[in-house]
């Protein structure tokens, strides 16, 4: 990974918030730590760094970083205190009848598969808002605020109603985008030639993080701009897929 590729969205003395690309892991990896992740190169480069919060390796986006012990545990408290408002873009597949709506499903870890959630009454409690930005033939654009902080809890929640994310290799249909799925009998491939997806992770944006700042007590709004795989998604949905 290339340090260009890892995007400073705000520093300062207390802090420091990142656009984490897609395929990139928060902390080192427990049995190959050598794997290049966000931790390991913000503690290269600002010497001293504490985690706050995490994002699965494929979601892309804004996530923060505390700088020193006095804004880490103030943070910490914020996201505990569940007063820290996260704000994500995801696609799902069909069409989601209601255009603003709740899921307050529990969220437990699933009994025999390993790595994977299931809303259960024995789960923990798990809410999230929800928000349709716009409309496609088959898919569905939202804004997801999640007010709990479970595991792949916008996944899990969203394919519990029916409308599992567009990509999604555990919870959804398919794990890769194609165009040939919207263009139809439109789409062609010359001889020889295999057609390449547009996406292939599970299509998840870290887009908006509003917190109080550590040590200016101020409210702080941050915003990240979509990685290229999700925006070629939409590109290609607004032109073929309406």
């Amino acid at each position: 990974m290339k340090k260009e590729k890892i995007k400073i969205i705000y520093e300062d003395d207390d802090l420091v918030l990142v656009n984490k690309p897609p395929r990139i892991l928060t902390l080192p990896d427990r049995y190959a730590p050598e794997k290049f992740n966000l931790y390991s190169f913000l503690l290269k480069k600002y010497k001293a760094i504490r985690i706050v919060h995490r994002l699965d390796k494929e979601t892309s986006g804004i996530i923060c970083f505390a700088r020193n012990e006095q804004s880490h545990k103030a943070l910490n408290q914020q996201f505990e205190s569940r007063i820290v408002r996260k704000t994500y873009l995801t696609l799902l597949d069909g069409n989601v009848h209601k255009k603003e709506g709740i899921i307050e499903g529990a969220i437990a870890p699933h009994p025999s598969k390993a790595g994977r959630m299931i809303i259960s009454k024995k789960g923990k409690a798990s809410l999230t808002h929800y928000k349709v930005l716009e409309y496609f033939k088959h898919f569905t654009l939202v804004e997801a605020e999640i007010k709990t902080g479970r595991m792949h809890q916008i996944r899990v929640h969203f394919e519990s109603i029916g409308y599992p994310l567009a990509i999604d290799a555990v919870y959804g249909r398919r794990n890769a985008f194609l165009l040939s799925e919207i263009k139809g009998k439109r789409y062609r491939l010359s001889e020889n030639q295999v057609e390449k997806p547009l996406m292939t992770r599970s299509i998840l944006h870290a887009y908006s993080l509003q917190f109080e700042h550590p040590m200016k007590l101020e409210t702080m709004t941050f915003q990240a701009d979509l990685h290229n795989d999700f925006n070629a998604v939409l590109k290609q949905l607004r032109k073929w897929g309406k």
